[in-house]
């Protein structure tokens, strides 16, 4: 039976829909149903659907008390809302329902777990968040929280692990049976580990001890993990806060993490061989995969930034997108990603150029424009002259707008670039990678849906994603290069 409070939010949340235009929204990446969205949470493959839920404030587009919303899908990128799932309506999370993850019980029922806030009032007046694991169990559609909760407590926590700071639980089931997760937590100091624990049942949990420590190299809390094994390796994904950069990695102080290594399931221990970015754009958070039917490892993300999501233009009925479902691999020793191969069931008017050459002044081309659009570029220097300085692709352009993407080939430098996009806003407008070209030769792979752009460098070998918030009559896209570039070109609408 749901609450009074679920009941309200399900009630509001199918009123606040009805009055959001579909030209207002994404075309394929999912959006809330109204009001704020933050983290994935509970991605997952459940009846013949994928289910994914969300961090969802319905009642107003800035972060709130968090619910969580749910959509479902066939393909990854055409969603259908359900009913909100979750709502702070125990004494447990009655300050919010954060970020967690979902899976299939051996009866058949689906299990949410998640964490449930508690804010504790302090002597001095302040106030401090009780963070312990909890659980829902239901059909798909309706949940019923365990009358057990919480199922983690900070009695489960290692010695030292802050019960303020211990959240966002992502479950699995394991080769031997038995269910496992990893919890984020971080020290009293504030320095981020990952816990793992393990289950019989999914509804009994045990600590199994800590899968990873920070010892002050990345940031400080480690948010939203997930563990997985793939191509032979196991991969942790986190979301550190308060990161340093190093070089080109890690600009995003609330930024992203993956470390690939070796797992000893026996004592699980967990060894480190290399260290990334996930994501080297400008808005990309909290990821979270999911196992497919057809057993791919999809990945998708909040594609948002935690210091520019409340320094808007212009106000909205709905604020936050997920990224695009990303097909993960390891490939000497890294991450790559790419655009689930459903979305080119979505190609449309396919526009094909080759040899073109760019210089000097910006250049257009017949039926190269759009905002819902796939285009693959290869960029080349021209032959027998002098390495190009500067090759740029501008989209989302009209007049006196448009967003760009640059390459410096003699500083293997690749920029994001929005800051001509129409933001009225002194945000991160900008971000660079250091990226691999053969002697000036790149090849990108550029995704827009209306209010995004993902920019795929050497079929995922990096990734740059960035929100824009640009009118959709600025749909133009222009070439330029200072020197001279060899330009080829595959460009579909995405219907």
């Amino acid at each position: 039976m749901a609450s009074q409070t679920l009941r309200e939010a399900r009630k509001y949340e199918e009123m606040a829909e009805a009055q959001i235009p579909q030209e207002a929204r994404p075309a394929f990446h999912l959006s809330p149903r109204a009001g704020w969205m933050n983290d994935p949470n509970g991605f997952s493959w459940y009846q013949g659907m994928y289910h994914m839920f969300y961090q969802y404030h319905p009642y107003s587009s800035y972060w709130g008390p968090m619910h969580w919303g749910h959509a479902v899908s066939r393909d990854l990128l055409h969603w259908e809302y359900l009913p909100a799932a979750l709502a702070p309506d125990m004494p447990y999370d009655k300050d919010g329902c954060f970020s967690g993850s979902a899976l299939e019980l051996a009866d058949g029922r689906q299990m949410l777990m998640y964490t449930g806030v508690l804010h504790e009032p302090q002597p001095d007046g302040s106030f401090h968040e009780i963070q312990t694991q909890c659980i829902a169990l239901g059909d798909g559609r309706d949940y019923e929280k365990l009358p057990e909760n919480p199922v983690l407590t900070e009695k489960a926590l290692p010695e030292g692990g802050s019960r303020y700071d211990f959240r966002d639980p992502k479950a699995w089931l394991g080769e031997d049976g038995r269910y496992y997760c990893v919890a984020g937590n971080c020290t009293g100091d504030k320095d981020g580990q990952i816990l793992l624990y393990s289950s019989a049942d999914g509804l009994h949990w045990q600590y199994e001890g800590i899968l990873a420590k920070n010892n002050g190299r990345f940031g400080r809390m480690w948010e939203c993990p997930d563990f997985f094994e793939l191509d032979g390796k196991h991969v942790l994904l986190t979301s550190p806060q308060d990161m340093l950069p190093r070089g080109f990695e890690y600009h995003n102080g609330n930024g992203t993490l993956c470390l690939i290594g070796s797992y000893e399931k026996e004592g699980h221990v967990f060894t480190e061989e290399h260290d990334q970015s996930i994501d080297y754009g400008i808005d990309f958070y909290a990821p979270q995969t999911v196992l497919t039917p057809d057993g791919r490892r999809v990945m998708i993300g909040w594609m948002q930034n935690w210091d520019t999501c409340n320094m808007r233009s212009q106000p909205k009925t709905w604020f936050g997108q997920m990224s695009l479902p990303r097909e993960l691999s390891v490939r000497e020793g890294r991450l790559y990603q790419k655009p689930v191969r459903e979305l080119e069931e979505l190609r449309r008017n396919k526009v094909e150029y080759h040899g073109v050459k760019v210089a000097g002044e910006a250049l257009r081309l017949a039926g190269i424009e759009g905002r819902t659009v796939d285009m693959e570029l290869e960029i080349a220097p021209a032959q027998g002259r002098e390495l190009y300085r500067k090759f740029a692709v501008r989209f989302a352009q009209d007049q006196e707008r448009h967003t760009a993407i640059s390459f410096r080939p003699h500083e293997s430098i690749l920029k994001i670039d929005r800051k001509f996009s129409g933001s009225r806003r002194a945000i991160i407008h900008q971000r660079r990678s250091l990226v691999r070209h053969e002697g000036g030769a790149l090849r990108l792979r550029i995704v827009l849906d209306r209010f995004s752009a993902e920019v795929f460098v050497w079929d995922g070998e990096q990734v740059l994603t960035a929100t824009i918030d640009t009118p959709l009559s600025a749909d133009g896209i222009s070439f330029y290069a200072d020197g001279e570039a060899v330009l080829d070109v595959v460009k579909y609408d995405l219907m």
